[in-house]
């Protein structure tokens, strides 16, 4: 199965980012990964059960796993936009969820909040994935 020329640039976009940042949290000192755990459980509670190293390891194999399938072009490109939806909505609710992120509105966000505030982007190249699969079927 190939992917449309169109997504191209959206899935190498994204796909190099995730990897490169997936690839960066291998061997993880248990300080810096605990606190990438404790915001993450602001989104998802039920990751401050983890263990700090265990945590460190499930976010950099699925980072590494995500960019790795949007990067390969036998992925199709409904499936990997479904996984990059998943990973950026949880990016999106992290940063909803940190207190200190957002501006007193709780959207727009404060200078500590830009860097994952803008993680948006990921969010609407894994919906645009998406919804292209589904509206684009041949009969």
């Amino acid at each position: 199965m190939s992917i449309k020329l169109r997504h191209v640039p959206p899935r190498l976009a994204a796909g190099a980012f995730i990897l490169n940042s997936g690839l960066s949290k291998r061997g993880l000192d248990e300080e810096s990964a605990a606190g990438l755990q404790a915001m993450a459980a602001n989104a998802v509670p039920q990751l401050g059960d983890m263990s700090p190293k265990d945590f460190g390891k499930l976010i950099s194999t699925g980072e590494t796993a995500l960019g790795a399938a949007l990067l390969l072009p036998f992925v199709p490109s409904g499936l990997a936009g479904l996984g990059l939806t998943a990973f950026s909505a949880g990016l999106v609710r992290m940063y909803l969820k940190t207190p200190g992120m957002t501006q007193e509105d709780g959207i727009r966000p404060t200078s500590d909040g830009t860097a994952i505030a803008k993680d948006v982007w990921m969010l609407g190249i894994g919906l645009g994935l998406v919804i292209d699969a589904l509206t684009s079927r041949k009969k």
